[in-house]
C-alpha cells in the first residue's frame, strides 16, 4: 500500500491565549493557516506566499522561527494519506482576513479541538502543553 505524505507549512499566530485557525470553502474542519510548497521553494518562501494568499498578511522574513513538525491523517483525503506540517511563528504586517480558498478565520483554544482536523488538533494540544494557549 502506497502511503502518501502531503508536505505543508503552517503559521502559528497567537492572540489572547488563542491560535488563529482557518477553514476552507466546502470543508467543515479548521486547520493551521498555510499550505504546500511549490517546487524549489524554501519553507520561508512557501510560508510567506501562502499566508499572503490566505490571510493577506506580509510576514517579516527575519522573524520566522520554527516551532515544530506534526504528522497526522490528511482531512478529506484517501485513507492512509498523511499530512506533515512544519509550523512556524512569525511577525507580520496587516490584519488577518480570509482570502482565496479560506472561508473563515477563527481563534481557537484547547476547548475547540472538536472543530479541528486531526493534525491541527495535535498542534493545538502542543500549544496548550507549552502554555501558549488555554
Amino acid at each position: 500500500m502506497n502511503h502518501k505524505i502531503i508536505d505543508k507549512l503552517g503559521l502559528i499566530t497567537l492572540s489572547n491565549r488563542k491560535v488563529a485557525m482557518v477553514r476552507s470553502h466546502n470543508k467543515e474542519l479548521f486547520y493551521i493557516p498555510g499550505g504546500k510548497r511549490e517546487p524549489d521553494e524554501s519553507d520561508e518562501q512557501a510560508l510567506c506566499r501562502e499566508i499572503n494568499e490566505e490571510l493577506t498578511l506580509t510576514l517579516e522574513k527575519d522573524s520566522i522561527r520554527f516551532y515544530g513538525e506534526f504528522i497526522g491523517p490528511a482531512d478529506g483525503k484517501q485513507e492512509g494519506t498523511q499530512v506533515r506540517i512544519r509550523c512556524y511563528f512569525a511577525n507580520y504586517d496587516g490584519v488577518a482576513q480570509p482570502a482565496a480558498e479560506i472561508a473563515e478565520l477563527a481563534w481557537f483554544n484547547s476547548s475547540n479541538l472538536g472543530h479541528c482536523s486531526a493534525t491541527a488538533a495535535k498542534v493545538v494540544s502542543q500549544l496548550q502543553q507549552d502554555n501558549l494557549i488555554d
